[in-house]
């Protein structure tokens, strides 16, 4: 079998794409939300619940006081510690351009948008690096997605997609 070396990284990635960056963990590839049409890729953000502990002392018996005001027994208090969910764990999908058409020409054009935008300042080198990682993230937070992986609304938005018409 004769494969092009672009294929078999395609393949590669396919085989093997489980990512983490800070904030999001995109699951392997394959995983998509229920009802995903066939062929296309997800990212899924996981927001941790935040939980707050509450610890009080709870009066059980009030000091008793003598005739003449002085403690004869002093109150006695428990400690009761509650948790309180202050915000639910979440899960978001969103769809992300597929590892195939990640490209080194792609991420170049990626890495030109955001640099127009003011947001990328690094060497245009089409990896998708720490870097990126952290405009894509920047540009999405302000739309409401707080992950540096690349959304296709993202793409879409930067121009690097195109928008399919509705007939």
């Amino acid at each position: 079998m004769n494969l092009k070396p672009s294929l078999l990284l395609a393949l590669a990635l396919l085989a093997n794409c489980t990512a983490q960056t800070g904030g999001y963990q995109a699951p392997e590839f394959g995983a998509a939300p229920p009802g995903a049409p066939d062929g296309t890729c997800w990212g899924r953000l996981e927001t941790p619940a935040v939980i707050e502990t509450v610890t009080e002392q709870v009066l059980v018996q009030p000091a008793v006081l003598g005739a003449n005001g002085q403690v004869v027994r002093p109150a006695s208090y428990r400690t009761e510690t509650r948790q309180n969910i202050i915000k639910e764990r979440s899960q978001r999908w969103f769809e992300t351009p597929c590892p195939v058409q990640m490209s080194q020409e792609f991420v170049e054009s990626l890495q030109r948008a955001l640099a127009v935008r003011g947001l990328y300042a690094g060497q245009i080198t089409g990896q998708m690096d720490a870097r990126t990682q952290a405009a894509v993230r920047q540009w999405q937070q302000a739309r409401g997605l707080d992950s540096g992986m690349l959304s296709l609304e993202t793409a879409r938005a930067l121009g690097l997609v195109a928008v399919a018409r509705n007939s």
